[in-house]
């Protein structure tokens, strides 16, 4: 069996089977039709050869996450992984639970920390913030001016069933849109701000005095042209995203409703079941995901680490940056 230059496996009677690329022992495998693929083969924590890593990078580029199984990451491990294919993100706060020495990673723990900083346990705030079925739906840090490329997640910690992680393929979703509608919200901006759509609680409410003291906001192009593959992504998500610039809220609304609709369906997205030892290697250029609700009523633990690579600010169709609002530089964390 036989790799083509354009990835496609051919067995010996030339009869196509899949997009499978073998390079080095590696074995980059398609896990759903238009996004995901499980990379095999390969120790993220060994020295990784310009082969390895330019087919890794490439099947983030095509597949836009990739998930490796079976790895033995520490923290420095992680870090080195993450600089072949980047800068890392060195984060101004962190909680409790990320390790000290390691100002790149984040513990994903550190969430269960936030409501009772404001009074609340954590399953209240995590309703208030995602009180409809899509606003849970976001990229990483999407509301300043220059959004990480890419995340690459480890799991040490995870339930024996439920917290599972879903990707979708924004590339895909515009690409699904029809002609009509693809010229309508290519010329389109959006705000994203931190915070939108939480619901307050009665009276006093801790967290919305904190989001009015630590506001971070952008406007965003509505269509992004990808950096490195020139694909036009459709840039939306549900936490993130408050308002489309210059149409009224109601028209605002009607047409993010339609947007992320088209951007969370079935066909664009993957799922993942994470096992100890498993890590997530996704561009957040191009995707959204959902985080797992389904566990925390299991009482399980769940601790994962995160590394952020560094991104640059996004570009529209029409050749215009994003602006900067307020809370947010370039490449000020």
């Amino acid at each position: 069996m036989t790799t083509d230059s354009g990835g496609t496996t051919t067995d010996s009677g030339g009869t196509t089977t899949d997009e499978t690329v073998r390079v080095d022992g590696m074995e980059v495998r398609p896990a759903a039709g238009h996004i995901g693929a499980e990379i095999t083969g390969v120790d993220l924590a060994g020295e990784l050869d310009d082969a390895v890593v330019a087919a890794i990078r490439a099947a983030v580029l095509r597949w836009k996450v990739v998930f490796f199984r079976g790895q033995r990451l520490d923290h420095t491990g992680h870090v080195a992984f993450a600089r072949r294919f980047g800068e890392p993100v060195v984060l101004g706060r962190r909680g409790g639970a990320s390790p000290a020495g390691f100002p790149e990673v984040e513990t994903t723990a550190d969430r269960l920390e936030l409501g009772g900083r404001f009074g609340m346990e954590h399953e209240e705030w995590l309703e208030r913030r995602r009180h409809t079925l899509l606003r849970g739906w976001h990229c990483d840090h999407g509301a300043r001016v220059d959004p990480p490329a890419a995340t690459i997640l480890r799991a040490e910690t995870v339930p024996p069933y439920g917290g599972d992680t879903t990707w979708s393929n924004l590339a895909a979703a515009y690409a699904g849109l029809s002609q009509p509608v693809r010229e309508f919200v290519d010329g389109l901006r959006a705000e994203h701000r931190l915070g939108v759509g939480y619901q307050p609680r009665p009276g006093d409410d801790a967290y919305v005095r904190h989001l009015l003291d630590h506001q971070v906001a952008s406007v965003h192009p509505l269509v992004r042209v990808h950096p490195e593959t020139g694909e036009r992504v459709l840039f939306v998500n549900g936490y993130y995203l408050e308002q489309i610039t210059d149409v009224s809220r109601a028209e605002s609304a009607a047409i993010l409703e339609m947007l992320l609709a088209q951007a969370t369906r079935p066909e664009y997205t993957v799922r993942f079941r994470w096992e100890p030892g498993s890590v997530a290697f996704w561009d957040n250029r191009a995707t959204i995901h959902l985080a797992p609700s389904d566990n925390a009523h299991l009482g399980f633990p769940r601790t994962m680490h995160r590394v952020m690579l560094t991104g640059d600010i996004p570009v529209g169709v029409d050749g215009k940056s994003s602006d900067p609002i307020v809370g947010t530089e370039p490449g000020r964390w």
